[in-house]
């Protein structure tokens, strides 16, 4: 396969697998768009498996801990090894955990690196996570399992920006960017994890109330986070799942479960006329 048709691949399956990321993905100028979208489909392609609503836990860890060995191998990712680890599950796995090895082959050689060490501790904690079965008991073990599904990801894109055009962002605000955001998705989706999976991910004696007030005490360190950064292609892809997140906490406060597609429209373009 061409590297053209991989590239657009990436997109078409990007736009498959994300809501919140695939409109700042795009708004990013070409090199740009490439990179943080392969990395984020790598991380996906993990997500994907942490998340499965019917594969078993020993099968989950296994998957997870055999990648993270192929992610942080000195040589090229095995996509021969990989696909063998993953086809006996190619009917339930979807394509974007199938073809993370196509991920890696769109992401430029020089940010590889980083985006496979990051890949391989998501996948790491996710497996850690899984044999604990999700139990969250405390706020250091909300925040240890935020890190890993989503402070992980501000992490790498820290990373990227830095590679791009030596953009200086702080990693631990980058980390608290991605905790407001999985808090959010922790709110919408509480009934529903724990009805479909009997897991929830909220501390003991915490009411909804305080994760609320999680989400938002770290939100205000993704609004920090932006200050850093001058490059205005990068700021809007950081302020379009930033002003989602905030949206959702606001319509989610007012008894609904998440915004129309149109209030969605409506704040990506607000955002983009700010800039």
């Amino acid at each position: 396969m061409t590297q053209k048709k991989l590239e657009k691949e990436a997109m078409k399956v990007l736009k498959e697998t994300s809501r919140t990321f695939y409109i700042p993905i795009t708004l990013l100028k070409q090199e740009l768009k490439l990179t943080v979208g392969s990395a984020y489909l790598c991380m996906r392609a993990i997500d994907e498996i942490e998340d499965h609503e019917e594969m078993a836990p020993e099968i989950k860890t296994s998957l997870l801990r055999q990648t993270k060995e192929l992610l942080i191998s000195e040589n090229e990712f095995d996509k021969t090894t990989y696909e063998k680890l993953v086809s006996p599950y190619e009917t339930v796995l979807p394509e974007v955990t199938l073809r993370l090895a196509d991920w890696l082959e769109v992401c430029p050689e020089e940010i590889k690196p980083s985006v496979r060490k990051y890949t391989a501790e998501m996948a790491g904690g996710m497996a850690d996570w899984v044999e604990r079965d999700w139990e969250i008991h405390t706020k250091e073990d909300l925040d240890d399992y935020t890190y890993y599904v989503a402070g992980l990801v501000g992490v790498m894109l820290s990373d990227i920006w830095k590679w791009h055009d030596n953009t200086e962002t702080d990693y631990e605000l980058a980390i608290g960017f991605g905790r407001g955001l999985q808090a959010v998705n922790i709110l919408r989706n509480q009934h529903e994890d724990y009805a479909e999976r009997g897991v929830r991910f909220i501390p003991d004696n915490w009411t909804r109330d305080d994760v609320f007030r999680y989400a938002d005490e770290n939100l205000a360190k993704a609004d920090a986070y932006i200050e850093d950064i001058e490059t205005r292609n990068i700021r809007l892809f950081c302020k379009i799942p930033l002003g989602l997140a905030k949206s959702t906490l606001k319509t989610m406060l007012k008894g609904h479960e998440k915004m129309t597609r149109k209030e969605v429209e409506t704040i990506v373009e607000e955002i983009k006329e700010e800039e």
